[in-house]
């Protein structure tokens, strides 16, 4: 034995590691959309979250993120704690898959078998070649990601390879076999061991497969290794629950503390039964016998499946158990705390789920925003003094939501790979402040009848029915702002332009009636400034709406984000067929209930805006809303 045979075993295992990081973090990236789905429909059935958890974990490669995302989805209020209890046990028994895939080391074909190419020394260059070969034409647009997963694969393989090598050498020296007989004469150390090495690399698939290659030198017996496997099980969760821990909610932090005391249970039922039986003779065939990489990875499977089915009926036992370990937290401080939590970076692995927790909460200021502009506009003819302190309360939720899905979204770039991830992240720190103008603004027409209310003021009648047509078109545009963000409909983008277009010519022409009742003294002129401010807001309100729309137009086609002011530029100058169309029909709608031929270079009819203000009195001016 040689220094460099110490450097050759510690160089492959940082290979195996890495590739088995690179895999999983390109599975995940690569099935995050699937995975959210999937995780999301879990129902109260504890079987079906079973299997869901086990498949997740086959296919991402790691229990430990498929209980912390598990974690973050109760923290986030999508899954109850009960829920998550099936997917808990599933992802234990999951992680067993990697050790069956690595039992290809134990793989014996002739040189001319088709089996050869199986074995790892074949199959890890192929799976670089392959790897290689995707990421660098880009055929697809995930081929880097299933690149990535194919050199994971290629380099984990490496990596085994290569301390397979080197512990051959290292046998030589007796080391490894005074080492684990050791273990075999004490179980309990064997447990301790176990533990603490995957507590320290923070992943059970990790520790069995350096088991297996172990086993290549054909010096480990079943007495000798069954305890070390046993004690993985508590290394690996107590990293688990210290992850689920971090700045979380209580139900999210009890995952981690079911998953501790199921793996706790585990343990104890394994190496009392496995004495048991041992003391009976019944294992007295296996107890010697010299193990290799398919009975490590057989005995990790018997054991996590026996252990699921038997412990499957105390699930419910470990949730009150947790209840009593980890207390409740105090009252949400927030209104919209449950939104602010599922911001978390649990998620950062498993984009679509991070993506979508900023989706809820970007939606939900949407709706706050718009809750707020319904209520301001109110206050413009009726002032109450509650309803403005709420919306003063509402506006600072709002503020809160926006700084910390800003951050959100900034610490979240860095995790992104594919394209459309980005774009959706692009298309969502664009709205976010954009939401935020909207608070923003429906505070300050709250402001404006405030400020009428202590002076005093008010508008005339004409003028009131003239903003309720006006609060119509904002409505309008409102529903087609909110319809194009919640489901991504280009249709209702597309419909919001003409209305802005409409809400601007409208504002203008309020504008002039204006000027033209004071003239007659119908109007105060004291009121003026306040009259024009609102119009500010108004029209500020639909170009936010605007913006809202174009982003997410530019989502969904992406050449517009080059040229988008100069494809604007043409449907205002009128090159759009559809557009004109829209844009007409709307403007004919609207201006007509002004009932004002005025429009047109006549005098104004003060009749017909009486008219106008009886109708929208009693709510006909309600158009499309």
């Amino acid at each position: 034995m040689s220094i460099f045979d110490v450097i050759s075993l510690f160089g492959g295992l940082a290979m195996f590691l890495y590739g088995m990081r690179l895999m999983g973090d390109s599975l995940k990236e690569n099935s995050s959309g699937t995975l959210k789905v999937a995780m999301e429909h879990v129902t109260n059935n504890p079987v079906k979250a079973f299997i869901l958890g086990l498949l997740v974990t086959a296919l991402i490669q790691s229990s430990t993120a498929t209980i912390v995302i598990t974690s973050g989805l109760v923290g986030a209020g999508i899954l109850t704690l009960s829920q998550s209890l099936g997917i808990i046990v599933g992802a234990n028994v999951g992680t067993t898959v990697t050790g069956q895939i690595i039992r290809l080391l134990d793989l014996n074909a002739g040189g001319t078998s088709w089996l050869r190419f199986l074995q790892p020394s074949t199959l890890a260059p192929v799976a670089l070649i392959l790897g290689m070969a995707l990421i660098m034409t880009n055929a697809t647009h995930n081929s880097k990601s299933i690149g990535n997963i194919a050199i994971g694969f290629g380099i984990l393989f490496s990596g085994l390879l290569n301390m397979t090598g080197a512990v051959r050498t290292l046998s030589e020296s007796g080391i490894i076999e005074q080492l684990f007989s050791g273990l075999g004469e004490n179980p309990f150390f064997g447990y301790l061991t176990g533990a603490a090495i995957a507590f320290v690399l923070q992943s059970s698939s990790a520790t069995i497969g350096i088991l297996q290659a172990f086993s290549q030198t054909g010096m480990l017996t079943f007495k000798a290794i069954y305890a070390l496997i046993v004690g993985v099980y508590l290394g690996d969760c107590v990293t688990t629950a210290i992850v689920c821990s971090i700045g979380a909610k209580a139900d999210a932090k009890r995952v981690g503390a079911v998953n501790i005391l199921f793996n706790l249970s585990k343990s104890a039922l394994v190496l009392i039964v496995v004495n048991i039986v041992h003391r009976l003779g019944l294992l007295d065939p296996l107890w010697d016998t010299t193990v290799n990489s398919g009975i490590i990875a057989n005995t990790n499977t018997v054991f996590n499946l026996v252990c699921a089915f038997c412990l499957f009926p105390m699930l419910r036992v470990y949730e009150r158990m947790s209840k009593k370990i980890i207390m409740d937290e105090p009252p949400k401080v927030h209104k919209y705390q449950d939104k602010l939590d599922a911001l978390s970076p649990v998620f950062f692995d498993t984009p679509a789920l991070a993506l979508r927790s900023c989706y809820d909460i970007l939606l939900t200021m949407l709706h706050a925003a718009w809750d707020n502009i319904d209520r301001s506009f109110v206050l413009l003819e009726k002032f109450d003094e509650k309803a403005y302190e709420a919306i003063g309360r509402e506006e600072t939720e709002i503020d809160l939501m926006t700084d910390r899905t800003s951050r959100y979204l900034v610490d979240l770039l860095p995790h992104l790979q594919q394209d459309l991830h980005i774009s959706i992240l692009d298309q969502y720190y664009k709205v976010v402040s954009e939401f935020e103008r909207l608070g923003d603004h429906a505070f300050n027409i709250a402001e404006v009848g405030a400020s009428m209310a202590r002076d005093g003021q008010s508008f005339s009648a004409t003028a009131c029915g003239e903003l309720r047509v006006l609060e119509s078109i904002i409505d309008d545009i409102l529903k087609y702002t909110e319809q194009s963000f919640h489901k991504r409909d280009v249709d209702a983008a597309y419909q919001i332009e003409p209305l802005v277009q409409v809400a601007e010519e409208f504002t203008n022409k309020l504008k002039k009636n204006h000027l033209k009742r004071m003239g007659t003294g119908e109007c105060s002129v004291y009121a003026d400034a306040i009259y024009s401010n609102l119009m500010v807001e108004f029209k500020s309100i639909a170009d936010v709406c605007s913006n809202v729309g174009i982003a997410t137009l530019v989502r969904v086609r992406p050449e517009l984000a080059d040229h988008e002011h100069l494809y604007f530029e043409g449907l205002h100058a009128g090159k759009d067929a559809e557009y004109n169309d829209a844009f007409h029909e709307a403007y004919d709608r609207y201006f007509s209930l002004l009932h004002d031929p005025g429009m047109d270079g006549e005098a104004t009819d003060s009749e017909g805006e009486q008219l106008a203000f009886d109708a929208a009195a009693d709510g006909t001016l309600r158009v499309g809303a």
